[in-house]
């Protein structure tokens, strides 16, 4: 495939990573496994964040695999590099549709959140890897964006088996490594102030990703003709994030966290000094 094609198809990735990581999975991973927490249960927090990274890489290579079945009867149809490409334009079109709100049903869909009790019952290697497992995989858990249906689509439509692994695990790497933004939580009040600022986030990075997917649908849809088009999506992605980054510190002191999804101990601790934060 053309080097658009591959620059837009990899950032398409990033940013469904990017948007999953604001699921109730995703809070709950950022509050029940830090720091603080892991210190309380006698575990070191880098060797459960390995865990959870390799699970979450490992998790992405299953979700790739479905792509390369795709992959192999794309080269097996013998379409053209140019007909992937306007199909894949038109997979990024539905998907920004749904992002959108425009389709239905509405996000988010498989509405399945990952068992907490695992952290009470296993050793951090399993429950750490089953949970990064299970949140790499991508559709196993919530789908926050139609972004992530895009990762064995887009794998499919490069017909390139290779292409199609890589993408799988670039998406479920970038899940397991969202746990590293946790790494200075080490006490409850810094855990409660970091979700604030997560919470804060979540709308500006819904939209990031919504804009970046019609970056990359106009990207792949003129990329015969300009293929300079696929710096676009990565420009949106890039400068949207680090927007909804500053926008969350100047939002943070007002946003009020609800407890919607399980807290670990520390966290339910910090609600009891009332300190509002959730997972």
């Amino acid at each position: 495939m053309p080097i658009a094609y591959t620059v837009v198809a990899f950032t398409t990735v990033t940013a469904a990573a990017l948007r999953s990581t604001w699921s109730p999975c995703g809070w709950s991973m950022l509050s029940s496994i830090t720091p603080l927490t892991e210190a309380g249960r006698g575990h070191r927090f880098g060797v459960t964040a390995a865990w959870f990274i390799a699970g979450g890489a490992l998790g992405g290579s299953a979700l790739g695999a479905t792509g390369v079945v795709g992959a192999a009867l794309m080269k097996a149809l013998g379409l053209d590099a140019s007909v992937r490409t306007l199909l894949a334009a038109l997979a990024c079109l539905v998907a920004t549709g749904f992002d959108s709100r425009l389709l239905v049903p509405e996000l988010p869909h498989h509405r399945r959140q990952v068992n907490e009790d695992w952290l009470d019952e296993f050793r951090p290697w399993v429950y750490s890897g089953g949970f990064g497992l299970q949140i790499g995989c991508g559709l196993a858990t919530y789908i926050m964006t139609a972004a992530v249906y895009l990762v064995p689509t887009l794998g499919a439509l490069s017909a390139s088996s290779g292409t199609a692994i890589l993408l799988g695990v670039a998406f479920g790497t970038a899940r397991g490594v969202a746990v590293l933004a946790g790494f200075a939580n080490r006490d409850p009040r810094r855990l409660a102030a970091f979700h604030r600022r997560f919470a804060a986030m979540d709308e500006p990075v819904r939209v990031t990703v919504t804009v970046s997917l019609i970056a990359a649908t106009l990207a792949l849809a003129t990329a015969p003709v300009t293929p300079i088009a696929s710096a676009i999506p990565v420009l949106a992605l890039v400068v949207g994030f680090a927007t909804a980054t500053a926008l969350s510190r100047a939002q943070a002191d007002r946003t009020v966290i609800l407890p919607s999804a399980p807290l670990s101990e520390a966290t339910k601790l910090d609600l009891r000094t009332n300190e509002p934060t959730t997972a």
